[in-house]
């Protein structure tokens, strides 16, 4: 995933441009090399990476530029 100008952040009704990813997984449900991400603009970041981070699911957070191709 390439960062890009209307990536927007995934917080409800948040439309603000994402520059970090919360990068998660729930290992019951994907493969261990799957990477879902859920863009986050500075203001929710924190919002979103606790929520997956609650449940055990958060691997990283990074900037969007940080993105690599398998990450989505």
């Amino acid at each position: 995933m390439s960062a890009a100008p209307d990536l927007v952040c995934s917080a409800k009704r948040c439309r603000a441009t994402a520059t970090y990813a919360v990068v998660w997984r729930n290992p019951r449900l994907h493969a261990a090399g799957r990477r879902k991400v859920w863009p986050a603009c500075e203001e929710h970041r924190e919002h979103l990476s606790t929520f997956v981070d609650l449940r055990g699911f958060l691997l990283e957070v990074v900037p969007v530029d940080a993105l690599g191709p398998d990450d989505g």
